[in-house]
């Protein structure tokens, strides 16, 4: 994201606005990107997700990358030399920071943080031992919200009251498996394995359930129609709300509705 940046300068994080064009690029170092204000809309690596306050994205060395603003916006970006890592325990602990990329969640400790060092930076843009020094200082909050990849993760249990309050919270969007595993800090491979080996099922299958209970209430309880029904519970289509509906109810949801309303 140094593009229009003097290449002979390499400041270790940055303030940026992004325009509204995507544009899409990739660097031999990793980066992080943290969202201050407004929403950026990034793809890495065919992944999508928007980044609002609080949020953000690891972006591995390489990895090919698309990013734009949407309105007014500012993001932290912090440009981790992958020659920086140095073979000591913080170091590994950083190593695994970036085995992939992915998106993530601050929680308020760190976003306090983040809010004072960065009108710090913004006072003083050109002191590069301050950006120095504001990177080291994140990257060590950000280490401390991802768990090794072995071990001790797989034996954590997931948060579901975390995990259901957002979904009931957003039910009537699309909602990714990169956005829940950001909500307990893991890498979108690992949170889909933890949450299989305690739920039984997939992250997507466990969603579509959650949108078809809510869907039954709906159709038992109220008087929108089927139509009103399938798009208050998040689905794409009223066709695909019912296909999902039969399935698991064993009848259109019109019959369902004469049955027990």
């Amino acid at each position: 994201m140094n593009d229009n940046h003097d290449p002979t300068v390499f400041k270790p994080s940055e303030l940026i606005k992004l325009p509204e064009q995507m544009a899409h690029h990739n660097h031999g170092y990793n980066q992080v990107v943290i969202g201050l204000s407004g929403q950026t809309e990034f793809d890495i690596e065919g992944y999508g997700n928007l980044v609002c306050p609080g949020q953000g994205c690891l972006v591995t060395a390489e990895s090919e990358h698309a990013f734009s603003g949407l309105g007014r916006n500012e993001i932290l970006v912090l440009n981790i030399p992958v020659d920086q890592v140095h073979p000591s325990y913080a170091g590994d602990r950083m190593m695994r920071l970036f085995e992939q990329s992915s998106y993530f969640h601050l929680d308020t400790q760190a976003q306090n943080l983040i809010q004072a060092l960065t009108a710090e930076m913004a006072a003083h843009p050109d002191d590069l031992l301050l950006s120095k020094a504001c990177t080291d200082t994140l990257m060590c909050v950000l280490q401390r919200h991802f768990k090794p990849q072995h071990g001790e993760r797989q034996l954590q249990r997931l948060n579901m009251e975390i995990i259901d309050q957002y979904i009931l919270q957003h039910l009537t969007r699309k909602i990714s498996v990169t956005q829940l595993a950001g909500l307990v800090f893991l890498g979108e491979s690992q949170f889909h394995f933890l949450f299989k080996e305690q739920t039984g099922v997939t992250p997507h299958q466990y969603v579509l359930k959650k949108r078809l209970e809510l869907a039954r209430q709906l159709i038992a309880e109220t008087q929108l129609s089927v139509a009103q029904v399938a798009q208050t519970s998040g689905f794409a289509s009223q066709s695909s709300f019912t296909q999902a509906f039969t399935r698991l109810y064993g009848m259109p949801p019109a019959r369902y509705r004469k049955l027990h309303h």
